[in-house]
């Protein structure tokens, strides 16, 4: 069971880097095209039209990548930080709770990604963007939509590494780099 978990965070650490190459390739277009927009609009008299809609989808892709790395290295939001210091069977049962709350939240925005309440995928939140163009870019809307369920996939990841390795430690470790793989 140990080799399974430290095999799956190895997973999660390499999805992680890429989360956040992508993440940061994601900040820099979208100050890329502020950036243009700023120039074209004060310097140019031209503003382009796509420079605000392609910053906007860039920061949805940023922070919802920027999310699942945030996840991975213990950086989101939480109401007990130091819940993640404490071993033992106390520290194993609230790493399950957390691991519960995690589904709750994440399962019902993956499923209604792909499925609407019927079961159809055709009017799931990726099976409508299918069909949709941006506004102002001429690409299909699930290019950039698809960001919602694909962080929640890579959270869902994150934490089933990470709750394995907790639960397959006998002692605490420090948390691990949120970049590199864990050293086992």
């Amino acid at each position: 069971m140990r080799a399974l978990a430290i095999h799956l965070d190895q997973i999660s650490a390499a999805i992680n880097r890429i989360a956040l190459w992508g993440a940061v390739l994601a900040v820099l277009a979208m100050l890329g095209a502020a950036g243009w927009q700023v120039i074209a609009r004060y310097l140019l008299e031209a503003p382009p039209i796509w420079t605000e809609e392609l910053a906007r989808r860039a920061m949805v892709w940023a922070g919802m990548l920027g999310a699942s790395c945030a996840f991975r290295a213990n950086a989101d939001p939480t109401l007990f930080p130091n819940m993640r210091n404490i071993a033992g069977c106390t520290g194993a049962l609230l790493s399950l709770i957390r691991a519960t709350g995690v589904i709750l939240f994440a399962t019902p925005v993956i499923w209604y990604s792909i499925f609407d309440a019927r079961m159809n995928p055709a009017r799931g939140f990726l099976g409508r963007s299918l069909n949709r163009q941006a506004e102002m870019l001429d690409v299909p809307m699930i290019w950039f939509t698809s960001a919602v369920p694909l962080a929640f996939v890579i959270i869902v990841l994150h934490m089933i590494a990470g709750t394995l390795m907790r639960l397959t430690n006998p002692v605490k470790t420090p948390l691990s780099d949120p970049i590199s793989p864990t050293k086992v």
